[in-house]
C-alpha cells in the first residue's frame, strides 16, 4: 500500500507545484501567499510519503486530498485533478491493502512450505540412517 500511496502523494507534489504556476497569474492573491500555501502543501505529501507506515498517515493523506479538492476555489482546474488524485489515492489504499494481504499470504505459504520440506528431508534422513 505505502508504494502505490507514495507514487499518488508524488503526483500530487508536482500538481501542487504548477498550479501554484497558475495562480501566481491571479490579481486577487498574492504570490507569498501562493508560495506559502503551495510550498506547505508540496512539503506536506512529500513529509506524508514517509510517514504512511505511521498511525494518522493515511488520514492526512485525505485531509491533503480534500485540500486539495477545496484549492479548485482558487483553480478551478484543481476541482477536477483534487478529485482524480483523491480517486487515486482511494485506489491505492483499497488495492495497496489488498495486494499487502496477498503478500502476506503467499508469504506464509511460502514458510508452510519450507517447513514442510525441512520435515520431509529430515525424514528422508532418519529412514536412511535406520535402514544402514
Amino acid at each position: 500500500m505505502r508504494t502505490l500511496c507514495a507514487s499518488t502523494l508524488l503526483g500530487e507534489f508536482f500538481v501542487i507545484g504548477f498550479a501554484g504556476l497558475v495562480a501566481m497569474k491571479l490579481d486577487d492573491v498574492s504570490q507569498a501567499t501562493v508560495w506559502t500555501v503551495c510550498g506547505a502543501g508540496m512539503v506536506l505529501s512529500l513529509l506524508l510519503c514517509g510517514m504512511l507506515g505511521r498511525p494518522g498517515g493515511v488520514q492526512l493523506g485525505w485531509a491533503l486530498q480534500v485540500a486539495l479538492v477545496l484549492s479548485g476555489f482558487v483553480v478551478p482546474m484543481m476541482f477536477i485533478l483534487g478529485l482524480v488524485f483523491g480517486g487515486l489515492w482511494w485506489a491505492s489504499i483499497h488495492y495497496g491493502r489488498k495486494i499487502d494481504e496477498a503478500k502476506a499470504r503467499w508469504a506464509d505459504q511460502q514458510d508452510q512450505q519450507d517447513q514442510q520440506d525441512q520435515q520431509d528431508q529430515q525424514a528422508q534422513q532418519e529412514a536412511g540412517g535406520a535402514t544402514a
